[in-house]
């Protein structure tokens, strides 16, 4: 440290939804409780947006007045770290996403190096305790690499003066986690590393091949390979996963782990430290151990990725809100022997020395008990920590209270993200109310409730899981009073009592979802009911418009049928006088009219009034001839002989044609007009046919027929139009031999009512 001489670990911590690696001193953190302690600081709880607690420090009246007594050689250390080089311009704190900066206000910047974990050397054997195992061969020792990590000795550590106090003899960690599993998704991860085949085991990848039927596929060097030690198709899964991903430069690691899965979710990760640094399988410090902790937790996560099917990795990255591969695990050390050994209250001494060290690797200290002389058990929040000669007996147990400590990790990280959802859908609520002005607001909504809706649904059967697992999970017997040290420790770890919370946990945890999609389901009709409101207001507007538009038209037909009236007297006046003028020239002598002006005048209006009637009879009867249209129309749906079409068309007068097609049918509407003849009463009706070339079904028929254009007598009626198409048709053979086949006696030609309609 700059400042302060304070030894630092890599601690994991949640910062906006994102758990990082950061760089912690348990000293520094140890005096700043005591400060609190001290009533020097005040200490304020607050929640983070993704609901965790979140600790802020303020000074104190008391802590004011003890800082005005620190001497200015001092303080100057404080604010030459503080302060930007040269100048009074305080350092504020910006995460950007991955790393944290210190800026100013000039624009003056520097990156920080509080999250840069560093790599130490270190060579590890694969270890699977033995309560896990159900027979294949036994995992293989790399003690005899022990010496390559003491040969580089190499790290990256930037304090070079660690304050190595607690030491550990034949080291074994344990990491553990809780992942969704079933038996389907068992017997899937076996086949994926090939359990069932001839040679079993191989490099694995996440990676999705697109291209299976070509010949390459690209991938990072940077791979996992697997041998299998043991399994079960549908229960579990032993492997010994090698790790071959890239180092710092000069750091050694010979990184092998035991893998252990079970259909119940439970997925233990562990390794037996044959030599860390220069250090041979004993005198591990914890400095060290801290972190290759960060390597186990972080290559885990990659190893069994690896391993997952692509659902399960959703389902993931939904809990951890798209940051799986960072998720936080438990720890378990387990060691032979303590360097110094001391008793339980002893190392829980309150941060003064040991406690410090211990919360290395397995964060706050909770409790610390004497299971017997020599073995002790320390409780920390992310792990547990069991040293002493018969530590190694009591694996089953531990593994036990794994089982269901992940589990507690999990639902806490559940829980966290049903409190995320919730705001998610508080704002989708706000986005709703703004549906009225904002008019995108509709469509987001949608995306969002769409996407809530799955996430509801996978959150569901995560939990299903979860439940399942702690029914089938099974607790281990109290041992009998003369067990011993098996019962101290049985009693200490209140297996029991874990699942009887968790199962509660989980029921409540239910009845969240539960409302959370209830409440879904009140934001869905919401939604529902301001899309048909928008609908309706649409419709309204669009009503109204066309409503405008039509009396426009009419307005402007109006005046059309206005001036054509007027230039029908007009023109009926023109004709007038030049009739009258071509009847009358012989009456004119040498320019002179025999007739008076007056009755020229009288005689010249009367001949434009006579023709006006004339020409407005002559449109009247036209126009009432246009209008007297009878219409039939009859919906048909039978099967056709399309060849036949032709010869019914052949002497038809072809009007329109139109095609669509949508690939399983090629729609024809055909319109002709059959020769004028005395059937008719001298006039043609206009016949469309609407049928399905490509698949041989008449659809429709359509006949529209003047009548008062036909001769006095001779008029059709709608029941008559229909039969002489219906003969005429019958006439050419049009009906295919399936539908004719089918037809009964009694079922007229054509299906179908006819509705007669005058136009």
């Amino acid at each position: 440290m700059q400042v302060f001489d304070y030894d630092y670990a890599p601690t994991s911590q949640l910062i906006l939804n994102r758990r990082v690696w950061v760089n912690v001193s348990h000293e520094g953190q140890s005096d700043v409780e005591f400060l609190r302690e001290e009533e020097l600081i005040c200490a304020l709880h607050v929640s983070s947006r993704s609901y965790k607690p979140v600790l802020c420090y303020q000074i104190s009246d008391r802590g004011r007045e003890l800082v005005r007594h620190i001497s200015r050689r001092e303080k100057s250390v404080v604010d030459n770290f503080a302060h930007l080089r040269g100048s009074r311009e305080l350092l504020k704190i910006a995460w950007d996403g991955d790393s944290y900066w210190l800026q100013s206000s000039s624009g003056y910047r520097r990156k920080s190096t509080v999250t840069e974990t560093e790599d130490v050397s270190y060579v590890s054997s694969a270890y699977i305790p033995q309560c896990l195992r159900y027979g294949g061969r036994p995992t293989i020792s790399n003690a005899h690499r022990a010496h390559e990590s003491g040969i580089a000795a190499c790290d990256n550590i930037r304090d070079h003066d660690l304050d190595q106090i607690i030491t550990l003899n034949s080291v074994s960690v344990i990491v553990a986690e809780y992942i969704p599993f079933g038996a389907n998704q068992m017997v899937q991860l076996n086949n994926n590393v090939g359990a069932n085949e001839l040679i079993q085991g191989g490099l694995v990848s996440p990676v999705i091949d697109d291209d299976a039927a070509g010949m390459t596929v690209d991938l990072s060097p940077e791979l996992t390979s697997v041998e299998l030690l043991d399994y079960t198709l549908t229960n579990h899964l032993n492997l010994e996963a090698s790790i071959n991903f890239a180092e710092s430069p000069g750091v050694v690691q010979v990184e092998t782990f035991g893998i252990s899965l079970n259909a119940e979710g439970t997925c233990f990760y562990g390794m037996q430290i044959e030599a860390a640094m220069e250090k041979i399988k004993d005198q591990i410090s914890l400095d060290h151990l801290a972190r290759i902790l960060v390597d186990v937790q972080q290559d885990s996560s990659a190893i069994v990725d690896s391993l997952l099917t692509q659902y399960q990795r959703n389902l993931l990255n939904l809990i951890y809100t798209g940051d799986a591969p960072n998720r936080n695990k438990v720890n378990l050390l387990i060691a032979n022997e303590i360097t110094p050994h001391l008793t339980a209250e002893e190392y829980m001494d309150k941060g003064e020395c040991y406690e410090n060290e211990i919360r290395q690797v397995i964060g706050d200290t909770k409790a610390a008990y004497d299971i017997s002389e020599h073995d002790v058990l320390v409780f920390g929040a992310h792990g547990l920590l069991l040293v002493g000669p018969h530590a190694r007996h009591y694996e089953p147990l531990l593994c036990a209270y794994l089982q269901f400590t992940t589990i507690d990790t999990f639902v806490q990280n559940f829980f966290s993200r049903m409190w995320i959802l919730n705001d998610d859908m508080e704002t989708t609520h706000g986005i709703i109310e703004s549906i009225d002005i904002d008019p995108t607001a509709l469509g987001r909504t949608r995306d969002r409730i769409y996407k809530l809706s799955t996430e509801i649904i996978h959150l569901d059967e995560i939990l299903s899981y979860v439940r399942e697992a702690i029914e089938v999970m099974e607790v281990p017997p109290q041992p009998k009073e003369h067990a011993g040290l098996w019962r101290s420790l049985y009693e200490r770890l209140e297996i029991s009592g874990l699942r009887t919370q968790l199962a509660r946990r989980t029921n409540d945890v239910k009845k969240n979802l539960r409302s959370t999609n209830l409440s879904l389901g009140v934001l869905k009709e919401r939604v529902n009911v301001a899309s048909t409101a928008r609908t309706v207001q649409l419709r309204e507007s669009h009503l109204e418009q066309n409503t405008k538009h039509l009396c426009e038209l009419e307005a402007t037909n109006s005046d059309t049928v206005h001036s054509l009236q007027i230039v029908q007297v007009i023109l009926a006046g023109m004709i007038a006088f030049s009739v009258l003028d071509r009847l009358t020239r012989h009456w004119v002598v040498q320019g002179e009219r025999t007739i008076p002006n007056v009755v020229w005048f009288f005689l010249s209006i009367i001949a434009w009034v006579l023709f006006a009637m004339i020409v407005s009879r002559t449109f009247y009867a036209m126009n009432k001839k246009s209008r007297g249209m009878t219409t039939v129309r009859v919906s048909i749906n039978r099967p056709i002989n399309t060849k036949r079409l032709e010869f019914l068309l052949q002497d038809k007068t072809k009007l329109t044609e139109e095609r669509r097609s949508d690939g399983r049918k090629e729609i024809v509407k055909l319109s002709y007009e059959p020769p004028k003849d005395e059937d008719f009463g001298g006039t043609s009706p206009s016949i469309t046919l609407e049928y399905d070339e490509k698949n041989g079904v008449l659809l429709t028929a359509s006949i529209s027929y003047n009548k008062r254009k036909a001769k006095n007598g001779v008029e059709l009626t709608g029941d008559l139009l229909r039969k002489k198409l219906e003969l005429d048709m019958d006439k050419v053979g049009l009906w295919g031999e399936d539908a004719t086949a089918k037809r009964l006696p009694s079922e007229p030609p054509v299906t179908g009512s006819p509705v007669v309609e005058p136009i």
